[in-house]
């Protein structure tokens, strides 16, 4: 992280913590309240198949509001389609990131088999605005973009959908109000422990 920061002072660039998770129609149970003996119920249709993925960025940067970017994938069960995000796709979300941001980018990430794939490493070297820092194995903790994925969580627990489409409407939902809360962000960061100060030297 520190030679991270290094150069990201250097560049000018956003520091932008990426990681993916994803959503199945049988959601998550949630601690919820109800009269005294009488067990809450949540009702489901037991219908309907399919799932989402969602990658994410926390982007910080001293002197700026932090900021998440996000994009939402709808896997339906078809024989031979991808269940993840591709290469291209990770490619496209960075690109579309650094139009945003309009400056160069620190990637932090993990060593998920598609980030470190020969054809990732392609997609990185032929972008001269972006260098990439790998996090170190099971490490979690050090991702202020796990904080975003268990904020989600704990608003959809319970949450009974009739579909797919309807689960990716909530969680865009539950992401875009994320979104505009930039102090809610920056404590997923606090909460890792780490910081935008520049080492000592």
């Amino acid at each position: 992280m520190a030679a991270g920061k290094i150069v990201a002072a250097e560049r000018g660039a956003w520091i932008c913590f990426q990681d993916e998770a994803g959503h199945t129609l049988r959601q998550s149970k949630a601690r919820t309240w109800a009269p005294r003996g009488r067990t809450p119920v949540v009702a489901v249709s037991g219908k309907g198949s399919g799932r989402i993925s969602v990658a994410g960025l926390v982007c910080v940067k001293p002197g700026h509001r932090t900021r998440l970017l996000y994009r939402v994938k709808v896997h339906r069960p078809r024989k031979g389609e991808r269940r993840s995000f591709a290469e291209t796709d990770y490619a496209a979300l960075l690109d579309a990131a650094h139009q945003y941001l309009k400056a160069p980018i620190v990637l932090i990430w993990d060593n998920l088999n598609t980030h470190v794939s020969a054809a990732m490493r392609e997609l990185v070297a032929n972008r001269d605005w972006l260098h990439v820092i790998q996090l170190p194995a099971y490490a979690p903790d050090l991702n202020p973009t796990e904080g975003v994925w268990s904020h989600v969580k704990r608003s959809i627990g319970n949450l009974a959908v009739t579909g797919v489409d309807q689960l990716a409407a909530v969680v865009k939902n539950r992401l875009k109000r994320i979104q505009y809360r930039p102090d809610l962000l920056t404590s997923f960061l606090t909460h890792t422990g780490l910081t935008l100060d520049p080492e000592p030297p």
